[in-house]
């Protein structure tokens, strides 16, 4: 199984474009997988953080080095970090829920917005066994 490190464009994800040399890593946040460099910027489902405030995050799942070499972990790699700064905290487009029941005159609409948080990765930080 070949592992895909292209950055792809997505409707929640702002990626920058991929430099030769730079690292890349899969990471994993709230059961979502994002791919990240240095200087990317991705929206994610709300942190506790406040704005401006520094993310660590642990759980990183697969590394790409600047030399090439791929690095997969059982689950996460050991060892390795990424730190990201929380630009900022919004609101999501509007989802409508309706309920209806035929023949019943049941008619239910409702709607939500989730909170999201925008963040930049700074760093990808790897011990030397990684």
């Amino acid at each position: 199984m070949a592992l895909d490190f292209s950055l792809q464009r997505t409707t929640m994800a702002k990626t920058a474009k991929e430099k030769e040399g730079d690292m890349i890593a899969v990471i994993g946040i709230g059961n979502r997988q994002y791919t990240v460099q240095e200087g990317t910027t991705i929206d994610i489902d709300k942190l506790p953080q406040k704005e401006g405030e520094k993310v660590k995050i642990e759980e990183v799942l697969a590394l790409k080095k600047a030399d090439g070499k791929v690095v997969v972990g059982k689950s996460s790699i050991k060892g390795a970090s990424v730190e990201a700064t929380v630009d900022s905290i919004f609101k999501g487009k509007k989802v409508i829920v309706f309920k209806k029941k035929r023949r019943k005159g049941y008619r239910v609409k409702n709607g939500a917005r989730k909170t999201h948080s925008r963040i930049t990765i700074n760093t990808i930080k790897v011990k030397a066994k990684a």
